[in-house]
């Protein structure tokens, strides 16, 4: 059930034009969806501005495809993380019109035209390396399909510091910053130095074996230098994005 369609039921309750018990009938299965392995909840897009997000680490690929059929009945956008290239081939065979970002490892499915933007400006994502872009990428999808406008900067860590002192008026036109990096994770201490923005700093989990699978870049992180840094949890691009995005659209 959508926003507007709550509102218009409501309204004819107030009107009486539709009984209480009726209504009630109506409601009381839109919540949530039981199905033996999962709850879906229906109303996290009323609750929280979209539905519920489907993470597929860890699901079976029955479960993913279940829980995907009964998300889509309900709602005109959906967006799973996580999903391995082998389990797409399954969705886009039960879904055409799915759309899968290699790199972020998301699938998008939309049964409406493209969502307004309702930002007020431009989340900029920004890794330190190349090989930090699938959680970039992660990001950039779940900001996307949120509805905020995106623009990326990648590879422009600090073994070449020029790259990111170059692209000083992208970060001043941004109005958050998704900062990623592994190794010593030092680029979000350094942006924060450079810019007023509010900045989201998410540890990469790449690195050699000192870096811990992201421990290390995270703890840099957590003791920057650098005031008013956030820092999400290792790898964490959909989390990053569901933050700047809800920044993105304050008033």
């Amino acid at each position: 059930m959508t926003p507007n369609r709550l509102k218009k039921l409501l309204s004819q309750v107030k009107n009486g034009a539709l009984p209480v018990e009726e209504a009630y009938g109506r409601l009381k299965g839109f919540s949530q969806e039981e199905l033996g392995f999962a709850t879906l909840d229906h109303h996290r897009h009323i609750r929280q501005g979209f539905p519920e997000v489907i993470f597929c680490l860890g699901k079976t690929d029955r479960q993913i495809l279940t829980l995907l059929t009964h998300s889509v009945k309900r709602h005109p956008r959906i967006l799973a993380t996580r999903v391995k290239p082998e389990t797409f081939q399954l969705i886009s065979t039960e879904f055409p019109s799915a759309r899968y970002n290699e790199l972020g490892k998301t699938v998008v499915i939309s049964r409406a035209d493209k969502k307004k933007l309702k930002s007020k400006g431009a989340i900029l994502i920004i890794t330190a390396g190349t090989s930090d872009i699938y959680i970039g990428e992660e990001a950039r999808e779940t900001a996307t399909i949120l509805g905020s406008r995106v623009e990326t900067l990648y590879d422009v860590g600090v073994a070449g510091i020029h790259r990111i002192l170059d692209k000083k008026s992208l970060m001043d036109q941004a109005r958050v910053l998704i900062v990623i990096a592994g190794m010593d994770g030092v680029l979000p201490s350094v942006i924060g130095g450079l810019s007023d923005k509010p900045l989201i700093a998410v540890p990469s989990s790449q690195g050699y074996g000192a870096s811990l699978n992201g421990l290390a870049p995270l703890l840099t992180m957590l003791n920057a230098c650098a005031a008013g840094i956030g820092v999400m949890n290792i790898d964490n691009g959909f989390g990053a994005a569901v933050l700047a995005h809800r920044i993105n659209t304050l008033t």
